[in-house]
């Protein structure tokens, strides 16, 4: 078949062909494991996401062995610009040992929370040049709608921070700052019974998953009990923080929770009235 002796003869042809048929089987199969995933409820991005790569990484060392002969002539006639071009290119160079080394290390996996260079987002896709997160507000723990297209050289030269048990449950953190007309140890252990009343419905659940997290990174946290310590500020008013280890999607919920009963025992008590009515009226 001459057409056949025709298209392995022309290199050109050869190589568009192959980029076709690479992209075709790459498309299809992405589009069987979203459905596949979407039938089953499951989030398989990072296995669509190592599918395209591998893909990507086939047709390139294909085009490659095509082209070798090329190439190879190519790169000895330029030897003498070479290190030129390693410098007008070190960025992109560096983007893909980035790469390597991120499959290698595998410091984060696809759908994971991750910080990298005061940057917070949830991964969503990488490649050889670089990182896609899904901004993350870390003080409301939800997207901000925004995107971030990380170079693949910043995760070598800049820590890495995995937040990906923040994903689910957090150690959320929060302040109430009052003037010093009350005494808050009064109703302290109150709101402290109040805040585990609070959790209560999630409570066994956070219990488990705090010591998950414990005996995994061997280490001692927070939770999964609430608890409240009084300080005061630098202008001298009396400050509360409170720690509670709960599912990150409730965690502002039960900051207002927490802040408002903890602002109702306070003018109850100023006021000398009943806490329970201070809202009401």
């Amino acid at each position: 078949m001459s057409w056949v002796k025709t298209l392995f003869e022309n290199q050109l042809v050869l190589t568009f062909s192959i980029t076709f048929f690479a992209l075709l089987i790459k498309y299809a199969l992405v589009k069987l494991l979203r459905r596949r995933a979407a039938s089953k409820g499951e989030d398989r991005r990072d296995l669509v996401n190592n599918v395209k790569n591998f893909w990507n990484f086939v047709l390139i060392v294909m085009i490659l062995s095509i082209w070798a002969h090329e190439i190879q002539k190519f790169a000895f006639s330029i030897a003498a610009f070479s290190v030129a071009i390693v410098l007008a290119t070190r960025e992109f160079i560096q983007c893909v040992i980035g790469f390597f080394y991120l499959i290698s290390t595998r410091p984060f996996r696809i759908g994971d929370w991750i910080e990298v260079d005061n940057f917070v987002g949830e991964v969503s896709a990488t490649d050889w040049i670089k990182s896609t997160l899904l901004e993350v507000d870390l003080k409301t723990y939800e997207y901000t709608g925004k995107t971030l297209y990380i170079p693949n050289n910043k995760l070598i030269s800049n820590p890495i921070k995995n937040l990906n048990f923040l994903k689910r449950y957090a150690t959320h953190k929060f302040k109430i700052i009052r003037d010093q007309s009350v005494n808050p140890y009064v109703f302290l252990d109150i709101i402290i019974e109040n805040a585990k009343q609070f959790s209560a419905d999630f409570y066994d659940v956070a219990a488990r998953y705090n010591h998950m997290i414990e005996r995994r990174l061997d280490i001692s946290i927070a939770g999964p009990d609430p608890k409240i310590t009084i300080t005061t500020t630098e202008l001298g008013d009396t400050q509360v923080e409170v720690t509670i280890f709960c599912p990150t999607e409730r965690a502002i919920e039960l900051e207002q929770a927490i802040t408002q009963d903890f602002l109702q025992h306070w003018h109850a008590v100023a006021h000398n009235s009943d806490p329970n009515k201070t809202f009401s009226q």
